[in-house]
């Protein structure tokens, strides 16, 4: 009977010929390069493919959030009975929740490493609750509860999304996938404000119910039918996914190996220990410098929510201005994906993120500077192209924070949950006391947004010295250069 130290002295000799004939050819396993580029090209097609849900999911997530802002014109505030600020808490309210679930969603999510459940579950959950807002709240404090779960569950998607995203691609395709799902949240300004529109305006008095409330029926009712479609589309992880080959799975852990994506085969301290991903997370200062830089541009980002008010001030109906808040954010979402597939092919990621923000920011300026409707219609377009600097940051901080996967998966969630912090104070920098010039909410906005280039560029430059330094103890010892560097 062969010993079990025999058994373990045999499965070695097996790990070193695999190691040493990796290093002979290392795309031996696949059968050789170009049938292996073949294996990628498909494999990656797969994935797109059934990604591509995502975008959709994260079009209803904002649509679930944000159509307050599209009830509030059609007599949300008025049944509700709501004065004051009371309107601005019920929106800054689901950022609490929001906030409260990210980093313990995130490291779940790592733990139990099965997305296509976890996600469309969450979906399910958050798609009832907008359906109960239609139902249950007859004054502010229902309102307020249910808005509070409601980010309390919807906190489960983007940076689980991320995360998942961060798990298949490598560094050079991660940025563009981030951005195509970042665009979710874009397009559906467009298509919340169309749908709103259709909804507010043919279904007010149906079956005894307002216009507002059926917002909330059928916007949550499609939430709900999408999740149950997601369930079938979305991949696991890579190491969990049971529709791929062995040779797809073999192939889809090399990637991340390749990417100096530590961690990328299944392991107990990288899955098991979470803790010990959250403890990283919290001593590594660059993720508290980018969970500051990324607040500081959500604070910046806030006249999202108030996008129909804005529209509004020029001064037309309630059709026309839903109708107005599509044509900047259609725009946007088309910048964006050429500003983010752009920044993967070049491997730059500061400028696509400035050049955006500055652009910005002369649109806050021109808002601030005239009441022409014309003029200050263009300041809508241009201040919504921030959000294509904004998703490539997202690219920038995976990228930086590369390993190990329990580390990243935490860091994705507290920068991203911290961040809202921005979206409760931006609840109240547009007070109807501002308004119609929002003068003082813009200039707000300005400062913020030059906050985040100021902080964007120091950390270019921290970066730029840790490549420095890689490439300096490479030839201290002789190396050739690795394939692991910070992108800038």
């Amino acid at each position: 009977m062969t010993s079990i130290h025999e058994k373990e002295k045999e499965a070695h000799q097996i790990e070193t010929n695999s190691l040493d004939s990796r290093e002979r050819d290392p795309d031996a396993e696949f059968g050789g390069l170009e049938e292996r580029r073949r294996i990628e090209k498909s494999l990656i097609w797969k994935l797109d493919c059934r990604m591509t849900i995502l975008v959709v999911i994260y079009i209803l997530n904002y649509v679930d959030r944000n159509n307050a802002a599209s009830a509030r014109l059609k007599g949300f505030s008025q049944d509700l009975h709501l004065e004051g600020q009371e309107f601005n808490t019920l929106l800054s309210i689901l950022y609490v929740g929001y906030i409260l679930m990210q980093i313990p969603s995130n490291m779940f999510l790592n733990y139990i490493g099965k997305p296509s459940l976890y996600l469309p579950f969450c979906m399910m959950i958050w798609g009832a609750i907008s359906i109960l807002t239609a139902e249950f709240p007859t004054r502010y404090i229902g309102a307020l509860l249910t808005r509070f779960f409601l980010g309390f569950v919807e906190a489960a998607f983007f940076p689980g999304s991320l995360f998942l995203l961060s798990k298949w691609y490598k560094r050079e395709e991660l940025g563009l996938r981030m951005s195509l799902l970042y665009c979710g949240s874009i397009i559906s300004n467009a298509f919340g404000a169309l749908l709103a529109t259709g909804i507010l305006d043919g279904m007010n008095g149906k079956l005894g119910r307002a216009a507002w409330r059926w917002l909330f029926y059928i916007e949550g009712s499609l939430t709900i039918a999408v999740a149950i479609a997601a369930i079938f589309i979305l991949p696991d992880f890579p190491t969990t996914t049971r529709w791929l080959s062995p040779i797809e799975r073999s192939l889809a852990i090399r990637r991340m190996e390749e990417d100096g994506n530590i961690g990328a085969k299944p392991s107990h301290k990288s899955n098991t220990h979470w803790a010990h991903g959250l403890w990283l997370a919290v001593i590594d200062w660059k993720v508290w410098w980018l969970t500051l830089a990324l607040t500081s541009e959500v604070t910046a980002l806030s006249f999202n929510a108030f996008f129909p008010t804005l529209t509004a001030t020029l001064g037309f109906d309630t059709t026309i201005s839903l109708v107005l808040v599509a044509p900047p954010f259609i725009v946007t979402a088309c910048a964006a994906f050429f500003n983010s597939r752009h920044s993967d092919k070049t491997g730059e990621r500061f400028y696509h993120i400035t050049i955006p923000l500055l652009v910005g920011i002369l649109g806050f300026i021109v808002a601030i500077s005239t009441m022409n409707t014309a003029a200050r219609y263009v300041s809508l377009f241009l201040m919504s192209l921030s959000y294509c600097g904004y998703m490539v940051m997202f690219a920038w901080i995976s990228n930086s924070i590369p390993r190990p996967p329990s580390k990243r998966a935490v860091a994705i969630a507290f920068t991203n949950c911290f961040s809202q912090l921005g979206n409760v104070a931006g609840s109240y920098v547009w007070q109807s006391t501002w308004g119609p010039s929002y003068k003082n909410s813009y200039a707000i906005c300005i400062s913020c947004q030059g906050l985040t280039i100021i902080m964007c560029w120091i950390f270019r430059k921290h970066l730029r010295k840790l490549n420095e330094d890689l490439e300096q103890k490479e030839r201290e010892k002789g190396l050739q250069k690795q394939g692991f560097r910070y992108l800038l």
